[in-house]
């Protein structure tokens, strides 16, 4: 099997062009090529296939073969892909994924892709919608108990669950410790992605993510429009703020006329390869 890997401010995957491949048992390659020691290495598999409601339809699967819906730094490397390797010649294309269709504008320089904005969708604070097990619609600054400790979190679906919850700094923290104490809490029935922020300013958060099914990661699109909408939501910053993850800044907007997330950010090629699965 052909595959590239591309990263989007270091969070990692492998790609495949299911247009010439196909993959039997994509949840299982994704844990044996996740592997960093035994395999390819990477955050998990991402599928590009034909769709019949948009351009291109994106299927991923995370390290541990847990199918994801979204990722906002994987469908970035989707859109510089199906273009830098001829798939389309289109600067606003559409993907499918399995939270919906998704529109990409590629800003391309010299014929490559360089950054890509994302349409995110709508965040959604509704505790079903999450799924978060709170009294009440919402679940925003709530006290959980996490390893001993309470924490103040807020939950939001953006295609898939966050926690958001605010720290003097992320990195100080036992993240390995930490980190699957949030995933798997009880309060989050389809377990969740957790993000550790740090607010510098009103249009300036740095975080931290425990990606659920991944662990920590060095970005996350999808964590990162969570960050901001629920901050924003708080009052506690802007509705645009650059997000420093370890991997990179990727920069969120949040339309309140329309009640749209918007992402923009780098994609990256790393290398092609083949592998027998």
């Amino acid at each position: 099997m052909k595959f590239t890997k591309m990263q989007g401010c270091g969070n990692d995957y492998i790609y495949v062009n299911c247009f010439a491949e196909s993959v039997p048992d994509p949840s299982g390659t994704s844990i044996r090529l996740s592997d960093r020691h035994f395999g390819v290495g990477g955050d998990g598999l991402v599928l590009i296939s034909p769709s019949d409601t948009a351009d291109f339809d994106m299927d991923m699967y995370n390290a541990d073969g847990s199918r994801s819906g979204m990722c906002g730094n994987a469908i970035r490397c989707v859109g510089k892909y199906v273009y830098d390797r001829g798939l389309t010649d289109k600067k606003v294309i559409t993907i499918s994924t399995q939270t919906g269709v998704k529109t990409l504008w590629l800003d391309v320089k010299d014929g490559a892709v360089q950054t890509v904005r994302v349409c995110m969708g709508k965040p959604d604070f509704r505790c079903d919608a999450v799924p978060v097990a709170g009294e009440g619609e919402t679940f925003l600054r709530q006290d959980i108990t996490v390893l001993g400790e309470t924490w103040n979190v807020s939950a939001v679906s953006v295609g898939n669950p966050h926690c958001v919850t605010y720290v003097d700094d992320p990195y100080a923290l036992d993240f390995e410790r930490i980190g699957p104490a949030f995933e798997n809490h009880p309060v989050f029935p389809a377990r969740v992605n957790t993000e550790f922020i740090q607010i510098i300013d009103e249009h300036t958060l740095k975080m931290r993510v425990w990606e659920r099914g991944s662990g920590e990661t060095f970005a996350c699109g999808t964590g990162a429009s969570a960050a901001l909408a629920v901050t924003a939501k708080l009052g506690l910053c802007a509705d645009e703020a650059d997000l420093i993850l370890r991997g990179g800044t990727l920069h969120i907007e949040w339309d309140r006329e329309t009640d749209l997330l918007y992402m923009t950010g780098p994609a990256t090629f790393v290398f092609d390869g083949e592998v027998e699965i």
